[in-house]
This record gives structure tokens, sequence and C-alpha cells, in this order.
């Protein structure tokens, strides 16, 4: 089993520990966040903890939190993201979305208690307390307003209108929107190995690439693409005219500017060498990805 695999089903397995048991009160929310987390998913963000953190000789067992927190971050992400005050989406992961499998008002506690435990998992992390805190600022930050939740602001205002936007704040936007919570779990595994300040420089570098890549790949995916394949709604960035790299500069271009940010995840990496294999075949994965 490669490394990747046995990272994916030990953040799986790390999950189901720390969600809710489904049998106990109140049962329909706690139905809710399982249904939000554990019903499939790339596991990106966690792999890219581990990865980063085994790059740094730190133990899998002192990644289990980090990841397990990111993960639970991005999963209440999506769960407001597909509610109908945002993107409105009734297929997630091959499946009916909170709001639609259960409510509107369970979907929007369900992700609010995702955010609550993700920092509860992350606060008994098993590492020193300087680093503890190193690591719930990095996640914080990630989420909020300079990071998720400020890219999500700035996609909402751009729905309807999305070719009023230049290609540099567009990718200032997912700087913020995907970016932010993908160099948050690099540095977060990074941190729990002890790297240097210019360890952390350069898995910044190649992060920002990464969620720059992650999301010129969603763009384009989501014009090429089926939604059995993708397992969420395919054509509704076009429908709801929203700002894509295809619809600014089209599909060659974005193609193009795909393998430049594949260039430079390669150098970031460099001084890693042979370390920095996961986090390189994690990159690969993002630009070549059908789904």
């Amino acid at each position: 089993m490669s490394d990747l695999a046995r990272w994916r089903e030990r953040a799986d397995a790390a999950l189901q520990r720390a969600l809710p048991d489904p049998h106990s009160a109140p049962q329909r929310l706690h139905a809710a966040m399982r249904h939000a987390v554990l019903l499939g998913g790339k596991r990106m963000r966690p792999l890219l903890v581990y990865a980063a953190g085994s790059a740094h000789g730190a133990a899998p067992e002192t990644l289990d939190a980090p990841a397990v927190a990111v993960e639970l971050i991005h999963a209440y992400s999506l769960v407001h993201d597909d509610l109908p005050a945002m993107d409105d989406d009734a297929l997630r992961r091959g499946q009916p979305t909170v709001h639609v499998a259960f409510d509107e008002a369970t979907a929007v506690l369900a992700g609010d208690a995702l955010q609550s435990l993700a920092f509860e998992v992350l606060a008994d992390a098993d590492v020193d307390t300087a680093t503890r805190v190193d690591l719930l600022r990095t996640l914080a930050r990630a989420s909020g307003a300079a990071g998720m939740c400020g890219g999500q602001a700035l996609d909402l205002a751009a729905t309807g209108n999305g070719m009023s936007l230049s290609v540099q704040a567009l990718e200032q936007l997912h700087s913020l929107k995907t970016g932010a919570l993908i160099r948050a779990a690099v540095r977060m595994g990074a941190l729990c190995g002890g790297a240097s300040s210019g360890e952390l420089d350069a898995l910044d570098r190649y992060a920002d690439a990464l969620g720059l890549a992650f999301q010129v790949r969603d763009d384009i995916l989501d014009i090429e693409g089926d939604s059995a394949t993708l397992g969420k709604t395919a054509g509704k960035d076009v429908a709801q005219d929203k700002a894509t790299f295809p619809a600014l500069i089209g599909l060659d271009a974005s193609r193009v500017r795909l393998d430049e940010l594949r260039r430079v995840m390669e150098e970031a990496l460099s001084p890693l060498g042979e370390r920095a294999s996961a986090l390189a075949a994690l990159g690969r994965m993002a630009i070549e990805r059908d789904s």
C-alpha cells in the first residue's frame, strides 16, 4: 500500500473517531455532520498534512489532529457553500447535499458544529504547547475573513458579473477561498515536524501554487466534466456567470497556467529532494484529476 493510500485510511479512521456518536442526541444533527464528512471526498487536505509532516520527520499520530481539523473545516465550508443562500447546489460527492438530505436549518447547524469540532480536536493535538498555539492560529487565520470566508465573500460578490474581474483579482479570490486552507494544511504538517522558517517559506510557495492549480483544474472540469464523474453539478459556474479562468483567459491559456504552476511546485519542493515525493505526487494529482 502506498503512503497516500495508508494516510487516507488513517484520516478516515481518525474522522470516524472524532465525529459524534450518531445514536446520541441530537441524532439528526449528528447524522448531518457525518453525512457531510464521511460520504467520500479526496481527503486532499489531510493528505497534505501527513505528507508535509512526514517530510519533516513527524510521527503519524502527531499529525492526526491537524489532519482531522483541516478536513472538518473543509467539510463545514462545503455544507455552507451548497446552501440556497450561497451556490444552491443539490449534489456533493455524488450524494444529496446536507440541506437537501436534511433541511436548511440542520445544514447551518451541522456546518457550525463541524467548525467548532475542528478547533476542539486541534486544541488536543499531541504536540507541545507552543506548536499547538501555532496550529490553532494557522487554521483560524486560514478559515476566516483573511482566508476562506473572505474568498467566499469575494466569490459571491463576483457571481453574476464574473467577466468584470481581472485575472489578478480572480487569483487573489482563489488564494483565499481555496488556497488558504491548502496552505494551512501543508504548514500545519510541517510545523508538527519542526520545519525551519526557510522550509516553511518554500512550502508556502508550493501550497500557493497547488491551491491555484486545484482551482484552475476545477474550472476546466466544470466545462469538460459531467456530474456523474465530478460528484457535483457540472456547468454551474457558467450558468451563474461566475468568474473562472476559462471564462477570462480561455481553455488553452488555462492549461498553460496549469503547466506554469506545476513548475512552481517542482521548484519549491526541490530542496527537500526525495522527502517531498508525496507532496509532489499530490501536486500532480491536483493538476491531472478528472473529478
